[in-house]
């Protein structure tokens, strides 16, 4: 490999990974939501993952329901990071794509 191909190699990683950067600034900053119980819990996390909000129904906010409530809720959530994590998947696929082997997810 030349110094000519090295440094071609250099500028492409380079832009790779502000793309990256990019990327992740992007996910930081998407919202995701997934309602859980016919919509009686909605649960909103970053393209990350990290849980932002939940946002709960007053006719499931009873005392004796408690129960259901909690389960409806950690249901939302996990709706909600899985498809965090499925946008976070299609918005670096196309990147991994041009890493040479071994480099990818």
């Amino acid at each position: 490999m030349g110094a000519s191909d090295l440094r071609n190699l250099m500028k492409e990683a380079q832009r790779l990974q502000a793309e990256v950067a990019e990327n992740q600034k992007k996910l930081a900053a998407a919202e995701v939501e997934a309602t859980a119980g016919g919509g009686v819990v909605k649960a909103v996390v970053t393209g990350h993952g990290d849980l932002l909000r939940v946002e709960i129904s007053p006719e499931v906010a009873r005392p004796e329901d408690v129960d259901l409530l909690a389960d409806l809720i950690v249901a939302a959530v996990r709706e909600a990071q899985a498809k965090a994590k499925e946008l976070a998947h299609q918005t670096m696929a196309p990147l991994a794509r041009l890493l040479p082997p071994g480099f990818g997810p």
